[in-house]
């Protein structure tokens, strides 16, 4: 009998959670505040993390980078498995950052342009980094993290999107970075239900 991988069982729980309370609203957006990005599944959390550390445990990272807030709890949950520390770019910068890289993305939830700050004492040449965040959807979020991450003359390692909409094409705009791409559920179409891409 096949042993089920870290992934899987997460997928399948992901899944499951989902389609228990998970809600589409308008404009494509999937509504999982009950156990991603409001309230947080520890379950799921630690499942995240094993499925996560399991396909970059070979890698040597040194640092999970991630936007506050709702990555924080699935960074974390990687540090955990990994021992690395997570660091998260903040959307305001506080006055105890004096030495910072500055980007900016769009924000798909609540509209216009979001500020992200960096600081420089966090990440730096000698790191190799994993972004993770809870959606790959546009992906120009993750592109403007990894942007930051490059700046600081860290070494790129890989992407993660907890839930992927590949309908929203974000995978296709991240393969410029030419690092592995990975998400632990795919979801193809919102358009009045959820789809799950099985592929």
């Amino acid at each position: 009998m096949r042993e089920v991988s870290a992934v899987e069982r997460c997928s399948q729980l992901l899944r499951r959670l989902i389609e228990e309370e998970g809600t589409v609203l308008e404009g494509g957006i999937l509504k999982v505040d009950s156990f991603l990005n409001h309230q947080i599944n520890p379950v799921l959390m630690r499942s995240i993390g094993e499925a996560i550390g399991e396909y970059f445990a070979q890698v040597n990272l040194t640092k999970i980078v991630t936007v506050e807030s709702s990555g924080i709890a699935p960074a974390l949950a990687t540090s955990l498995q990994l021992g690395v520390p997570t660091v998260f770019i903040r959307k305001k910068r506080p006055i105890t950052m004096s030495n910072y890289i500055k980007g900016e993305a769009p924000s798909h939830t609540k509209g216009g342009i979001t500020e992200l700050f960096l600081s420089k004492e966090m990440v730096d040449s000698r790191d190799r980094v994993l972004i993770v965040d809870d959606f790959l959807a546009s992906g120009r979020t993750i592109e403007a993290v990894a942007d930051m991450v490059i700046k600081t003359g860290a070494e790129l390692k890989g992407i993660v999107g907890v839930i992927e909409k590949t309908f929203e094409g974000g995978r296709k705009l991240l393969k410029t970075f030419d690092v592995p791409i990975v998400s632990l559920l795919k979801i193809r179409s919102l358009d009045g239900r959820i789809e799950f891409d099985v592929k």
